[in-house]
């Protein structure tokens, strides 16, 4: 509350004079004065013996109060071999698949949970799961956690951890939130308190708060709320891990690269075997399907978050990339084949095959109507993404999928079908069992993959 000027006492400032001190033997032989440079060494030369034969003061212990108000320096932080536990979301549905991945990659206690999987690691692992997994959609080092029973327990826990391993005042932050089952009124709030948290525990220790940047931030902190439990992740992926660097041409509805990687391993496709889509559209599922076969790193081409964190160790980094390139294979002995109606998506899938540095044999992607196919081989896998009906040029969706489900039976039989699809009712209007359905998430669509297995004519019964 502001006050009068003449009612606020006047702060005063007072001076203790003491007595001077009493002159030494030095101090009463006259001087001789000295001007120019010649004067200011033999000051100093004066200065230096007289501080060499004076009694070494201790230095003033500062009180509990200015040592708080002081910056602390930094620590160093030799993370290298510190284990850390480590979340990695995927979308739903591959969870078990991403837990697979985790475990061949080295990570042997990765387990499933919701919408990712857990596992621990030391820093260099974490840089091999973002260079290297093909279904995670983010690396998550895990920071803290504890129990809240409000937003601004929150604050406090954000506060309490030691932020300048990562990341200064000079960098730019985002925080994100999300909760399930929590019974915080609002994320928002949520989302602020962990902010300022972190801001004020930087300000605290360098004496000054980082700027925010919800685009390009330097460091990305992520705030999970499950219940009365709050935890607090430090991205170190940056961008989604589905962004690989190589699509720019999009067709209509084209999924995410890490989901089309998971249908790949949830139908158990053989990297030995042909595979086939279709519906390939922008060429998502057979790009990703070549990398597989090559052995390419799906980070191989693009930047992450833990090179903008402090202490990043960039020549380590470059040689577990070049390390990962020695093993890239420059052949492809497997056929890949992808076909769609629309003339500009082909385009687009071979846009995309160039920039992910695939020759143009690699895939063979042609203009063509599902409906009317001949299989390139006696057995193999098609994977695929069906467009709606309209795409097929036809406004009755029944007979298009009766027309397809006839060619699949008389051109491909011995082969294996998986299709996702957020129709409930396809193996119907396809009038085939599938062997197996998997719940799976694209986007905000609930679908579901569905197998089928085509057995020759000869060995089907009769109905």
């Amino acid at each position: 509350m502001p006050t009068d000027d003449k009612a606020r006492p006047r702060k005063t400032l007072t001076i203790k004079k003491t007595a001077p001190a009493a002159p030494s033997a030095d101090d009463e032989a006259p001087r001789r004065k000295r001007t120019g440079a010649r004067a200011r060494l033999v000051a100093q030369m004066e200065r230096a013996k007289e501080q060499q034969h004076a009694p070494r003061r201790k230095a003033p212990r500062q009180d509990a109060a200015h040592q708080d108000d002081a910056p602390r320096r930094r620590p160093r932080a030799p993370r290298e071999a510190e284990i850390f536990p480590v979340y990695a979301p995927c979308p739903q549905g591959i969870e078990e698949a991403l837990a697979a991945e985790m475990q061949a990659l080295g990570f042997e206690d990765a387990r499933a949970g919701r919408a990712g999987c857990a596992f621990s690691t030391d820093w260099a692992g974490v840089q091999r799961a973002n260079l290297y997994s093909r279904l995670a959609t983010r690396i998550l080092v895990q920071v803290a956690q504890a129990d809240i029973g409000h937003e601004d327990d929150i604050l406090e826990l954000a506060r309490s951890v030691p932020w300048e391993r990562w990341f200064g005042p000079d960098e730019t932050l985002r925080v994100d939130t999300s909760a399930i089952k929590s019974p915080v009124k609002s994320l928002q709030y949520c989302n602020l308190r962990a902010k300022d948290g972190i801001c004020d525990r930087l300000r605290e220790v360098e004496g000054a708060r980082p700027d925010i940047d919800t685009v390009r931030p330097d460091a990305r902190v992520h705030l999970f709320l499950s219940g009365t439990t709050a935890t607090l992740y430090l991205d170190t992926s940056g961008e989604s891990l589905f962004k690989r660097g190589w699509r720019l041409d999009k067709g209509e509805a084209p999924l995410r690269e890490n989901l089309a990687a998971g249908m790949l391993a949830l139908a158990g496709w053989d990297p030995a075997e042909p595979l086939l889509d279709p519906f390939c559209g922008s060429g998502t599922i057979l790009i990703e399907a070549a990398w597989i076969a090559l052995g390419v790193p799906p980070g191989i081409s693009r930047p992450f978050g833990f090179e903008r964190l402090r202490n990043h160790d960039a020549r380590r980094w470059q040689d577990l990339k070049a390390d990962a390139r020695t093993r890239i294979q420059t052949q492809l002995e497997t056929p890949l084949f992808g076909y769609d109606l629309d003339p500009r998506a082909i385009q687009y899938a071979q846009a995309n095959a160039e920039r992910a540095w695939l020759t143009a044999d690699t895939i063979r992607f042609e203009v063509g109507d599902a409906r009317h196919l001949a299989a390139p081989a006696d057995h193999g896998w098609i994977v695929t993404n069906p467009p709606y009906g309209e795409r097929m040029e036809t406004e009755d969706d029944s007979e298009m999928w009766r027309d397809w489900a006839a060619c699949l039976k008389r051109q491909f039989a011995g082969w294996q079908v998986h299709v996702i699809s957020s129709d409930m009712t396809l193996p119907q209007r396809l009038r085939l069992k599938p062997l197996r359905r998997v719940p799976l998430h694209n986007g905000a669509l609930d679908c579901r993959l569905f197998g089928f297995e085509l057995v020759p004519a000869s060995y089907r019964k009769p109905a």
